[in-house]
């Protein structure tokens, strides 16, 4: 259990340099995929979690988040679209 908890723990470290790219990036389609390479990241410590503890929650909170994240991309695609 212990070797998911250490690469839940790296992931979770790829998420606060994926934040560091949001804050430098320089133009909002690099802060836009560095949010969902965020979130991705997210998903998947929430995926190794769930096989760390053996809870299905787990998966189902992936599984929204994941769908919500979805929701954000696209929006930001149409904005990043119509902006231009």
């Amino acid at each position: 259990m212990s070797v998911f908890i250490v690469a839940a723990v790296l992931l979770f470290l790829t998420i606060l340099i994926s934040i560091v790219r949001l804050v430098l990036g320089p133009s909002i389609a690099d802060r836009v995929i560095s949010v969902d390479t965020a979130n991705t990241v997210a998903i998947s410590a929430l995926i190794v979690l769930a096989a760390a503890y053996k809870q299905a929650m787990f998966i189902d909170i992936a599984i929204v988040y994941a769908m919500l994240s979805f929701g954000g991309t696209i929006y930001f695609a149409h904005y990043l679209g119509a902006k231009k």
